[in-house]
């Protein structure tokens, strides 16, 4: 089984939520030997030194890339406005790249080609001309939607109608592209009915985030209480705004619980304004070297996020670890997870306020928690089980 995957960063190395996802697809397929190609569009914002990639998995696949340009331009997207394409979308296309994929179709014959989200379907057309692969697409997010739910978060007028018009063009193109493929993969089943209302006619399965459980290995004494942690990129704007409500809204009454409690903040990409917030009680670490030694010496983590779509990587990264996790409705969205018993759901300040209050003052609460969040995690999430059934799809594609 030759297999050809499309994705719109490098996943090398595997240390945020696309990337992870990415890395262990290929990583799950390498088990089955399957023989794996990737070709990855290498953007400005989170451009990769290939030449520095030491990894065991980069050695086992044949790997492409091509460096574009996709920082947001005024004018660009001033001239977009004008067209008839999404903005959000177009910056990751190139023709030199579309030429690099040609030929690499053209040298090889694929048995499945696999387009990781929506920011790779632009080559569609180039794939389509020059392959007779069966056609793959993985929704990761919804993407109209995130952009939608930020629309309807926005106070300023003319960026929440910039916002909404970017939703409006995302939908449009999503929808039109989603049944040019053969099978669909929806990363959640929430995410699934979405799709569903968009007019998906194709197949449309839903594979979840899967990870390695060897990787995430928890040792409790490590851990310091009481500490509470976020950790995620805060280059993605529902992670800023989520976090900057929990600092500004919440914070401050948590801060006065306990004189030894700390919250530690860390991520790539980390804004300057969040430095800003620096004391004694809460640490802004920026981008750390080892998430999951990280997350070994913290005990609670927090997500409050307030837009978004897809799954939460690092939400099924934090159960792997053994985490209680006190999440909004909408980050722990798309799990298949239980308040009270395997993650607790917080979507009002005050409910955070409760939920951070019980476990500092029940510790024995956030570690049943946690050790209920490491099954759960191990019964939907595990690499292995996922890539056999990715296979078997495969298969059943390639037959048809």
């Amino acid at each position: 089984m030759k297999t050809l995957i499309l994705s719109n960063r490098v996943p090398f190395p595997p240390n945020s939520g696309y990337p992870i996802v990415v890395y262990n697809t290929i990583k799950g397929l390498l088990r089955l030997n399957v023989d794996v190609s990737l070709f990855s569009i290498n953007p400005t914002r989170n451009k990769v030194d290939v030449d520095d990639i030491y990894d065991p998995v980069f050695e086992q696949i044949n790997f492409h890339s091509f460096n574009v340009d996709t920082d947001v331009n005024i004018w660009g997207a001033f001239f977009n406005i004008f067209s008839n394409q999404s903005y959000n979308v177009s910056r990751f296309y190139d023709e030199d790249a579309a030429r690099l994929l040609e030929n690499i179709l053209r040298e090889q014959e694929f048995d499945i080609i696999q387009f990781e989200g929506l920011f790779v379907v632009p080559y569609l057309d180039v794939v389509k001309a020059n392959s007779k692969a069966k056609l793959i697409y993985r929704a990761h997010n919804i993407e109209f939607d995130v952009w939608e739910r930020l629309a309807t978060r926005e106070q300023f007028r003319p960026r929440r109608k910039y916002l909404q018009f970017l939703a409006r063009r995302l939908k449009v193109y999503e929808t039109e592209q989603i049944n040019r493929f053969h099978q669909v993969f929806a990363i959640s089943h929430p995410d699934r009915q979405q799709i569903l209302k968009m007019g998906c006619q194709t197949r449309l399965e839903v594979f979840p985030v899967a990870i390695d459980f060897e990787r995430y290995h928890v040792d409790v004494e490590k851990t310091n209480f009481p500490t509470l942690f976020h950790l995620g990129a805060m280059d993605w704007r529902p992670n800023k705004e989520g976090l900057e409500w929990f600092l500004d809204e919440i914070w401050p009454d948590i801060e006065k619980l306990n004189g030894e409690l700390r919250f530690y903040i860390a991520g790539k990409n980390m804004q300057k304004q969040f430095f800003d917030y620096d004391s004694e009680n809460l640490i802004v670490e920026g981008e750390i070297f080892d998430a999951v030694e990280f997350m070994n010496s913290k005990a609670i983590m927090i997500v409050p996020l307030l837009s978004g779509s897809g799954m939460r990587v690092k939400i099924i990264e934090g159960m792997a670890m053994q985490k209680c996790i006190i999440a909004t409705s909408m980050a722990a969205e798309g799990i298949n997870c239980k308040n009270g018993v395997d993650i607790l759901i917080a979507d009002t300040s005050d409910e955070f306020y409760r939920s951070i209050l019980q476990c500092i003052t029940q510790p024995n609460k956030w570690r049943e928690i946690g050790k209920n969040a490491r099954k759960t995690a191990e019964r939907d999430h595990e690499i292995n089980s996922n890539a056999k059934r990715m296979l078997n799809i495969y298969q059943e594609l390639t037959k048809s």
